[in-house]
């Protein structure tokens, strides 16, 4: 067996190359531009308290006259999805000839404490579909939805259906509590009620050490290692600077509302079982009579693939399609963002009537796994 061979000058260039490339990393941070993230142009069209409706301009003549709403989690900051140029699903999405509207749902305050799902969804989620449908000759809309916000939107077009053309779920929990889910395993044995009672709004800080803590060396330690191995790549390195400035731009979450997304959902699980209430109405998945595109990640480790192709079998649409993306829970809508695009896109297309046509009644599918 060879015996390894270096020398003292061997040893001195590594750690030149070390020391050369944590100073430029170093410089990077300092040079580093903390402006607010630079969007496609758009207009605020609704402000509700807290929330903005956005509206944004095509880049591209209108191909599908049904506008796109999207609709975010409450955790963390919607801009991810249009994250810096060159990096935006948003821009994606309109030049391939969408109307895109985008519910942004602000930084809740204590006064926000005594806030509700109902608040965020028969409330806030339904005046942004009324005004979307308002500058849209009053037709119903599509909604894209990512994350809780395709919980929340499950839960809205349940109990609207004449409001919602298509439906499609990106990275959706349905089923709260999937052997594989880590997140779920910790909730359920958290004390909601005392933690509420204790911080009434949930500080951003707190959810972003649990979700950092899903993958504590690759997301605590590996990326850092990584951004300075790479540090002299400009556009990896503007990018890992706009993801972490997104990541850790978190705001606090409603404490009611937080109380019961935590105990409905991942305590009792209560929307898979036909359960789950909003204000007064029962949310019953089979409501959902629209089309419905329901779009996982493959390596996704908040909301594994299970937790959303839990959906198949519950909604009352005869078109549904699933289909699995390669990338984790925000890979999707980063370095995946064309492909995902294009599964909204043609999907979309496909289910839109021109004027004078007809259809054939959809069948149900699923699509196989990694086709975008």
């Amino acid at each position: 067996m060879p015996s390894l061979q270096f020398t003292a000058e061997d040893l001195q260039r590594e750690l030149a190359d070390i020391v050369a490339k944590r100073a430029r990393a170093a410089a990077r941070l300092r040079e580093w531009n903390d402006a607010p993230p630079a969007h496609a142009q758009r207009e605020v069209v609704l402000t509700r308290g807290k929330l903005r409706l956005f509206r944004y301009r095509a880049a591209a003549d209108v191909a599908n006259p049904i506008p796109v709403l999207i609709v975010y989690a409450l955790v963390n900051r919607p801009y991810m999805v249009d994250l810096m140029p060159g990096c935006s699903l948003i821009s994606e999405l309109l030049a391939r000839g969408l109307e895109v509207y985008l519910i942004d749902w602000g930084y809740p305050d204590i006064a926000d404490t005594g806030r509700t799902l109902a608040d965020y969804i028969t409330g806030d989620l339904d005046a942004c579909v009324e005004l979307v449908r308002s500058h849209h000759a009053g037709d119903a809309v599509n909604l894209l939805s990512i994350c809780q916000g395709g919980t929340f939107s499950l839960c809205y077009s349940a109990l609207n259906p004449d409001k919602v053309k298509g439906l499609v779920t990106t990275v959706t929990p349905v089923d709260f509590q999937t052997p594989d889910d880590l997140l779920s395993h910790l909730l359920r044995h958290v004390d909601v009620d005392a933690l509420v009672d204790a911080w009434g709004n949930i500080p951003g800080e707190l959810m972003n050490a649990v979700f950092l803590a899903q993958k504590p060396f690759k997301l605590g330690q590996q990326k850092y290692a990584d951004f300075v191995e790479a540090v002299e790549d400009d556009a990896a390195s503007a990018m890992f600077l706009a993801m972490e400035k997104w990541i850790f731009d978190s705001p606090a979450l409603a404490g009611a509302a937080f109380r019961e997304f935590a105990q409905g959902c991942y305590q009792r699980n209560a929307l898979i079982k036909g359960e789950l209430c909003i204000g007064s109405n029962k949310v019953c998945l089979s409501q959902i009579v629209m089309p419905v595109l329901n779009l996982f990640a493959a390596r996704d480790h908040l909301v594994p693939p299970a937790a959303s192709r839990a959906l198949a079998g519950l909604v009352g649409s005869a078109d549904y399609t699933e289909r699995e993306l390669p990338g984790g829970h925000i890979g999707i809508y980063v370095s995946e963002r064309t492909r995902l695009a294009d599964s909204v896109t043609d999907w979309l297309r496909a289910r839109t009537e021109p004027v004078g046509s007809t259809r054939g009644k959809p069948r149900r599918r699923r699509t196989p796994k990694g086709n975008g």
